[in-house]
């Protein structure tokens, strides 16, 4: 099983232009969990587009013998399911990543606008306190009260790093969020799952491993500019995780930087 996150088919600063481009990464694998942000759900701008992908992805899928397991995630909150994925008998916990935080993406600026709606929507899922499934539920109804009015067609670097500023707080809340989500996931996962010891993330397109209070974090990162990816592979007990590297625009597996075995 492979697990990879934030693809962001379509969107206009993801790295894959075409399905083909994933090839190499999907040889091999039984099963491929896109966990999350695959498509480009609520972007009608991307949508089209996103289409498009989708359909080579499922194409290529099918070529490969591959099954894929699509999770949702807040930009495609649609997905059927429960939202996440348990391996190793529950001790590896794989899910976007958008409820690891109260505020779902406390960095975007309808989550500063709309607090208000975001309190009402937890006093009405009280259940969302202890219940995973609840959880889920709401950070799907999360997705849609903080989906923009309207996205930029044009996210080149300079336009994406101008956005990350304006307004300055939006600048403060996603370093603050790079900073705390390894806690908070290793903290939703003892809360929500507490059997587990890893927890597989995107969401928040920091990627990196971090072990928190005897927890193994992983945030597979993002395909989207400026940022880096990793995957995530199980299989036969063992658990590994490591860089996506890119080849004249074809993603590959770099070697392995961590290995865990559960018994």
């Amino acid at each position: 099983m492979l697990i990879l996150s934030d693809l962001h088919l379509g969107h206009a600063a993801s790295r894959i232009q075409s399905a083909e481009q994933l090839r190499p990464l999907l040889e091999g694998a039984g099963t491929v969990v896109f966990n999350g942000d695959t498509f480009q759900e609520l972007a009608s701008d991307f949508r089209p587009r996103s289409e498009v992908l989708m359909a080579e992805l499922r194409s290529l899928c099918e070529e490969l013998g591959t099954d894929p397991v699509f999770l949702s995630g807040n930009h495609d909150p649609g997905w059927e399911g429960q939202g996440w994925v348990e391996l190793a008998g529950g001790k590896i916990i794989a899910t976007h990543g958008d409820s690891v935080m109260w505020g779902g993406s406390p960095w975007s600026r309808e989550s500063v606008s709309r607090s208000r709606q975001l309190r009402e929507l937890w006093a009405e899922h009280p259940e969302a306190e202890h219940d995973p499934a609840v959880r889920l539920k709401m950070a799907r109804k999360m997705a849609l009260l903080l989906r923009p009015p309207r996205i930029p067609k044009g996210r080149t670097i300079l336009r994406r790093a101008l956005d990350a500023i304006n307004p300055p707080r939006r600048a403060f809340e996603i370093l603050r969020v790079w900073w705390q989500q390894s806690g908070a996931a290793a903290e939703f996962l003892r809360h929500y799952f507490p059997q587990a010891e890893v927890l597989v993330v995107g969401h928040f397109h920091r990627r990196g491993l971090w072990f928190k209070s005897g927890r193994l974090v992983v945030n597979t990162g993002a395909f989207v500019h400026p940022h880096g990816s990793m995957w995530v592979s199980y299989e036969n007990g063992w658990l590994r995780v490591g860089r996506v590297g890119e080849n004249e625009g074809v993603f590959v597996r770099a070697d392995p930087l961590t290995v865990w075995r559960f018994g």
